[in-house]
């Protein structure tokens, strides 16, 4: 302690529980500073993922199926999740087996970009579905 208070700094116990303690002397605001820089670097550098999402109807057209299908291989190609759902307007809420049949064909046309996350599920008026992005090797 006297050493520490000579060189104007602190004495920090690392390992109260060993036989003698375990004691540093460093500048504490310092290595607190040091701390929370290091935190936001790891923060910073973490992945950050973002969910696309592509919307179809009940009757979508071929063309438009391929237009769509086309963003969602480049979606996850990019490395971005895809949430792909048909909504269901008025009456059409009666075709839900045509919103599943375009659902399930998306996926089996992105087999090989893509991993299903969650199976088609009702919502509401929305028959959602989630893919994530296969990793690379």
């Amino acid at each position: 302690m006297r050493i520490a208070d000579e060189q104007e700094l602190d004495l920090v116990e690392i390992s109260p529980t060993a036989v003698p303690p375990v004691c540093k002397i460093i500048d504490y605001s310092k290595f607190l500073y040091q701390l929370k820089k290091k935190a936001k670097e790891q923060k910073q550098n973490a992945a950050k993922i973002t969910v696309k999402e592509i919307r179809f109807g009940p009757q979508t057209d071929e063309h438009d199926y391929q237009f769509k299908l086309k963003h969602a291989q480049n979606f996850l190609s990019e490395g971005s999740k895809l949430k792909a759902y048909v909504f269901f307007k008025g009456r059409s809420i009666l075709f839900k087996e045509q919103g599943e049949e375009i659902l399930n064909r998306f996926v089996n046309d992105l087999e090989e970009y893509g991993k299903v996350d969650q199976q088609p599920t009702l919502e509401g008026k929305r028959m959602i579905i989630m893919l994530s992005p296969k990793k690379k090797k």
